[in-house]
């Protein structure tokens, strides 16, 4: 009896390790790339509306969207590519080309005016895209969503992320912050 009850509970524990092991098989942290992105100047890219100004140059000043190539169609000068490029990088590249044959000494500034959607995915109660604002964090997101649908796992969820051109996922809290352009995943609890 006493073996027969030692072979019940080393199935047990065998059984607890597999489903333990099969609930963490998808678990991918977050690469430290996630974090160090938080910290850097934004980069532009599709789906991004820059506001760029021409002080003394109205018909210039306007809002553009950078489109699915990565450029903007500015007046006078054509394709300005915008994509991996910083506003201040766009600042120097718009005045630049404005100096050769159109303007003696342009004024540029460029802000950004909309940022790129976000898209949330999973155990939601609207899954979708949104619109991105600064300091968005995971759990805003969420909530903007529609919340949690009963069945979702609250604590963390997936982030998919394009960083210097690579796309990642990892999984990161609902306390952290978003870049746009991320998506959001989140995932069903076990029990």
């Amino acid at each position: 009896m006493n073996r027969l009850r030692r072979y019940g509970n080393a199935c047990a524990a065998a059984f607890l390790a597999a489903l333990t092991l099969a609930g963490c098989s998808g678990y991918k942290p977050a690469p430290a790339a996630f974090h160090e992105a938080i910290n850097q100047p934004y980069m532009l890219d599709a789906g991004d509306r820059v506001r760029i100004t021409v002080f003394d140059q109205d018909e210039l000043t306007n809002t553009y969207s950078v489109d699915q190539s990565g450029y903007i169609a500015f007046p006078l000068v054509g394709a300005v590519p915008a994509r991996g490029r910083t506003v201040q990088q766009m600042e120097s590249q718009i005045a630049a080309k404005l100096r050769e044959g159109f303007l003696r000494n342009p004024d540029v500034s460029v802000e950004v005016d909309q940022y790129r959607s976000i898209f949330i995915m999973g155990e939601v109660g609207s899954a979708g895209q949104y619109a991105y604002s600064p300091g968005m964090t995971v759990q805003n997101a969420i909530a903007a969503a529609g919340g949690f649908s009963p069945r979702a796992n609250q604590a963390n969820a997936d982030i998919t992320r394009t960083i210097n051109g690579r796309v990642l996922t990892g999984r990161v809290l609902i306390s952290d912050p978003l870049l746009p352009g991320d998506t959001v995943f989140v995932r069903e609890r076990l029990f």
